[in-house]
């Protein structure tokens, strides 16, 4: 009724995080997806910005998303053994999509396997220019950066590992005390999923589509 489930992460304390790919009508989305969880506390529902981008995928940059969701580490020769592309047609796809702002490769890691060190989450408040804040927290945690941040309009989220509860606690005052920053919040994951068969469905979609090229706007 509201969207697709683009990632869902159970927190310790009973927290979930869960973001949602919204076609249209975000505001309404919003107040119906209070309304659906009107018997759960809600925490917060925020928007994440729009980064205004046209992702401009082929037909063949389809296909070999498609092959690369069922396994992300599969060599270009599998890759083009599948698809009967040439490899250096795929190498030159898979860089075309690498460097597109619409296609995020990332790490989904494994919070129970991590051993020697804890990753956490700390979602900072921000009250004042958000880019000059990102970059001051990318020059003062970098080194404890798990991934890259996460903007989400006015909020920054730190994905941060540390070698104890010390120093984690530690990292979070850090955060606090840092110019523009309102509030932070801690969040220590116990599981991530990124849901597939939504966007396996749109691949499919979007490759009936009689046009070569598919041009696709953010909302």
């Amino acid at each position: 009724m509201v969207g697709e489930p683009f990632f869902v992460v159970p927190f310790v304390g009973g927290i979930t995080v869960c973001s949602i790919v919204v076609k249209e009508n975000l505001q309404q989305k919003i107040i119906l997806a209070n309304k659906l969880m009107k018997d759960v506390r809600v925490l917060s529902i925020f928007e994440a910005e729009n980064p205004g981008f046209n992702s401009n995928l082929t037909k063949t940059d389809l296909e070999i998303l498609k092959l690369l969701i069922k396994e992300p580490r599969q060599k270009i020769e599998n890759i083009s053994k599948d698809t009967g592309l040439s490899t250096k047609t795929v190498t030159r796809c898979i860089d075309k999509l690498q460097e597109n702002d619409g296609i995020q490769f990332t790490v989904i890691y494994d919070p129970t396997k991590i051993e020697d060190f804890i990753p956490h989450a700390i979602l900072a408040w921000i009250d004042g220019d958000l880019r000059e804040t990102l970059e001051n927290m990318n020059d003062e945690f970098h080194e404890s950066f798990m991934q890259i941040p996460f903007i989400a309009k006015n909020q920054i989220v730190l994905f941060m590992y540390s070698r104890d509860i010390f120093e984690m606690d530690e990292l979070t005052q850090r955060v606090r005390n840092m110019d523009n920053v309102m509030s932070a919040d801690l969040f220590i994951p116990k599981k991530i999923s990124f849901p597939l068969k939504w966007l396996e469905q749109a691949i499919n979609d979007a490759k009936k589509s009689p046009t070569l090229h598919l041009s696709y706007q953010t909302n």
